[in-house]
């Protein structure tokens, strides 16, 4: 069983973008069903490593937190929509202290105190990237509870066209059960599946600016389709900032 967590390499890559590969397997939408960014949708993004001056103070610019329990594939579908996207990704678990990785490695579920600071952290750093000139943020981090979510939904509080989006990758505990177990040197075991499972809030109807996208296709499905609703949301959102 494929694990989407393992990195991915971009057939077809935009003109500038960061190689993604794990030199195993190729896995990407295939040309004739990938949809690209229009230009309309692409000022102020960063190319060869620096940002554009294009954004303008009017520009809207997006979060979006690729979200789900461990084995779901959040790095591969949001280092995906980073690379096409040519937005800045950000690594949720390289963000925990060392004391969190500590009690994962030993099968000790996190409590809420030890989340805290680690989704202030990510909300942060979110919010570091775009003062820097990106018109967006794409980030990984499993958000299991509402209140975790509701951390992070603090951010476009006081940033004037911030809009925050989740990607919900849904699929049953047997299925990312299957996927972790097949890892090898990740600090997360199998048997943390079943306590993320435990303590997991699926997102409800009521979370409007939440995506969520069913996970048990194959990779290649589940990134097309990340791909287009990404797409469709960021047209959505500029559509009604111009009726305004």
């Amino acid at each position: 069983m494929l694990s989407y967590d393992s990195a991915i390499s971009l057939k077809g890559q935009t003109p500038g973008s960061p190689a993604i590969s794990n030199g195993h397997q190729n896995i990407s939408p295939s040309p004739s069903t990938m949809r690209l960014p229009t230009s309309s949708l692409s000022n102020g993004v960063r190319t060869n490593g620096n940002v554009s001056s294009s954004l303008s103070k009017n520009e809207q610019r997006h979060i979006w937190l690729v979200t789900g329990p461990a084995g779901c594939g959040k790095s591969t579908v949001a280092k995906y929509l980073a690379t096409v996207l040519h937005m800045p990704y950000i690594e949720g678990d390289e963000f925990h202290p060392q004391a969190n990785i500590d009690k994962m490695s030993a099968g000790i579920p996190l409590t809420d105190a030890d989340r805290w600071d680690w989704l202030t952290a990510l909300r942060e750093a979110s919010l570091k990237e775009l003062e820097r000139g990106h018109r967006g943020v794409v980030l990984t981090c499993s958000a299991l509870k509402r209140k975790y979510r509701d951390v992070i939904r603090v951010a476009p509080y006081f940033s004037p066209n911030l809009h925050l989006h989740f990607i919900y990758l849904d699929a049953s505990e047997e299925l990312l059960l299957q996927r972790v177990m097949a890892r090898k040197n990740h600090y997360m075991g199998a048997n943390m599946v079943h306590s993320q499972f435990e303590v997991l809030e699926r997102p409800t109807t009521d979370e409007v600016d939440v995506i969520s996208i069913d996970v048990s296709r194959p990779a290649e499905a589940v990134m097309a389709e990340a791909l287009d609703r990404v797409l469709d949301t960021m047209e959505t959102v500029a559509a009604e900032a111009q009726r305004k």
